[in-house]
């Protein structure tokens, strides 16, 4: 089943750096997923959608996705399964 991966992130917050990461990640692993990057303005965003369906968003959660949970989802929709909400986040990183 084909696999569309749409990942809004924070422009101003420096976010892009966070989505090329799991871009590479994403095509090592599925290079026949689709996964695409929508800069958005929304403070703090890192929202990723697998075929429309929001499955992680940082604005809930407060972090960023594991790679292995975002994986899992992934594997997920190719095998045609329902899509589960990815709930576990890492905290994001501070510079102090």
């Amino acid at each position: 089943m084909a696999v569309n991966i749409v990942v809004e992130y924070c422009e101003p917050c420096g976010f892009k750096s966070h989505y090329d990461e799991l871009e590479s990640a994403v095509r090592e692993e599925y290079p026949d997923v689709n996964i695409k990057s929508c800069p958005g303005d929304k403070m703090g965003a890192f929202e990723i959608l697998i075929n429309e369906q929001l499955v992680f968003s940082k604005l809930e959660r407060g972090g960023f996705p594991y790679e292995k949970d975002l994986m899992k989802a992934i594997q997920q929709a190719k095998a045609g399964e329902p899509v589960e909400k990815i709930t576990n986040s890492q905290a994001p990183c501070v510079i102090l």
